[in-house]
């Protein structure tokens, strides 16, 4: 059987984006079963953000509860100087470029947020 995983493009950090789109689709998808895997790839503002916002903070640890994977852009938390903050909050930081290039051109599922 081939697993089905999907990567959301978390690239805002608009409060109510990040609660009803990201962090709720992520979790709720996993635990109704609409896919096997899902990870969250923080670029740009959210690796600040998450930083700082403990509501979403909150949510970081339900999500990862339910199985979601969190990773970040290694550029971006660099350029924010959150690096170490990320990795405490057990979020992976990682080179995203290539990766995410090649997703696209597969033509893996992705969900821009």
């Amino acid at each position: 059987m081939e697993s089905k995983k999907l990567h959301i493009l978390w690239s805002n950090d608009n409060l109510h984006t990040s609660q009803f789109l990201v962090m709720f689709y992520a979790t709720q998808s996993l635990l109704y079963h609409h896919w096997d895997e899902v990870m969250v790839v923080l670029w740009g503002a959210p690796v600040k953000f998450i930083t700082e916002n403990k509501a979403i903070q909150e949510e970081l640890i339900i999500a990862k509860q339910a199985g979601v994977n969190f990773s970040a852009c290694t550029s971006c938390a660099r350029k924010f100087g959150v690096v170490g903050m990320l990795e405490e909050l057990g979020i992976q930081v990682e080179p995203w470029t290539e990766r995410f290039t090649n997703l696209i051109k597969n033509g893996e599922p992705i969900v821009y947020a």
